[in-house]
């Protein structure tokens, strides 16, 4: 049978398609690039924003026009509105969240543990979905109760992976070539709370048990973390890139979010950050245009947004997500005026990357190349990202996909650094 997988929104996603996939390919499966080729199609789908949620009906109507035989709907949004997926042509199926671990032994009618009974090594997913990083899903599910937030809805309560089949789902990654690899979860510095111990205990874990080039975090919650935490950053392993979602940064706004955190906090925590990794990347997520957001507290936030010299970041606009508290607060913004405050958090963040990309000129860093194009008279371009998250541009005599170089880093191109490889391998 062809199988294609197709997924919308955070890494978790990437991470659970990719199992999938695995799964598939242990049954004696394919996994086909074009839509249009295959006999079942799976999409994971997202509702974090009305725009994910929206995208995600999108790729599924496409299926059906490409004329698909069967769709499955598994995800966020399938999970909150099984009805309205159900309805969409050629839907044979929708497996919410919680029982999507079985979704695949389920369309296979086969039992679980013939699909896992061996981990093979990782094999990206083809096209344009294909990968050098591996995202490994470490934690699902979230405790907090973020009054905007509908993940925590649509993926229940939050559970940790053992350390164990971490580390196995690693190994089988690093077997298939991968390079770098990216933990994650829906709230992931909550890993080891329901085991008795810590992200940290983890991360640990992953460095003393394989041999892991580069390891990645994803988004990590502020309160999750103590200055002690960043200390792991002294193995040069784990790259220098930290995402820390703020959502705003005015304290009477964080307090309607029920953020468990407040700007002075928040601040500690990127200072002892860049005490321990000064050249590490800081990025972050907010939220333009919450409830009752008075024009003081949007101007607040933006200030201390600036302030904080990020590497770049993220603005959403304000979604009313059906079954948040958020949707229901009084005092909700005017679109237009969330779209107003979107754009200017957008150009901070854009004027703040910049400021960063540039202090990386003349520095060398490794770089790991995640594509490779031909340039003409026997050279490649390439593009990739240091391990701080820079995006590189750089020319080779070889296409240099999934390999790391050190690249001495130069002038800007736009929306990165050009590079000269300085050492392959």
């Amino acid at each position: 049978m062809r199988v294609y997988l197709d997924t919308v929104g955070c890494r978790l996603n990437q991470a659970e398609v990719e199992s999938m996939a695995r799964q598939f390919r242990a049954a004696g499966h394919v996994i086909v690039e074009a839509a249009e080729t295959a006999d079942i199609a799976v999409v994971n789908t997202c509702s974090v924003t009305a725009e994910a949620a929206s995208d995600s009906r999108s790729k599924i109507r496409r299926l059906g026009r490409l004329g698909t035989a069967e769709i499955v709907a598994t995800g966020c949004w399938a999970t909150l509105q099984p009805g309205k997926a159900a309805e969409l042509p050629r839907v044979r199926g929708v497996v919410p969240n919680e029982l999507k671990d079985r979704l695949v032994g389920d369309v296979l009618r086969m039992p679980a543990q013939a699909l896992e009974a061996e981990r093979e090594g990782r094999v990206p997913l083809p096209g344009k979905r294909r990968r050098t990083r591996a995202f490994i899903k470490v934690q699902d599910g979230c405790n907090n109760r973020c009054t905007f937030c509908v993940t925590t809805i649509a993926r229940g309560e939050s559970r940790s992976r053992p350390l164990s089949e971490v580390v196995a789902d690693v190994q089988a990654a690093l077997r298939g070539g991968t390079k770098e690899i990216v933990l994650t979860g829906v709230h992931l510095g909550s890993w080891g709370q329901d085991m008795g111990c810590q992200l940290k205990d983890l991360v640990r874990g992953i460095l003393r048990e394989t041999d892991a080039r580069r390891v990645r975090l994803s988004s990590l919650e502020p309160w999750d973390l103590d200055a002690g935490f960043f200390e792991l950053w002294e193995d040069q392993r784990l790259c220098r890139h930290f995402h820390l979602p703020l959502q705003s940064g005015c304290a009477a706004t964080l307090k309607r979010m029920a953020r468990r955190t407040t700007p002075a906090a928040f601040k500690a925590l990127v200072s002892a950050a860049r005490a321990v990794a000064p050249d590490a990347a800081i990025t972050t997520d907010v939220i333009a245009g919450f409830p009752a957001e008075t024009e003081g507290e949007f101007c607040a936030s933006l200030d201390f947004v600036r302030s904080l010299q990020f590497a770049g970041g993220h603005a959403f606009r304000f979604s009313p997500m059906t079954g948040t508290a958020a949707r229901r607060m009084r005092d909700q913004v005017a679109v237009e005026e969330r779209r107003r405050r979107n754009r200017l958090y957008t150009a901070a963040f854009e004027e703040a990357a910049r400021a960063f990309r540039l202090k990386q000129a003349g520095q060398r860093r490794t770089v790991l190349w995640e594509s490779a194009t031909p340039a003409g008279e026997g050279t490649w371009q390439l593009s990739g990202l240091t391990d701080n998250y820079v995006r590189v541009k750089a020319q080779a005599e070889a296409p240099r996909w999934n390999m790391v170089d050190e690249v001495t880093l130069g002038e800007e191109t736009g929306d990165g650094l050009r590079g000269i490889i300085t050492k392959t391998g």
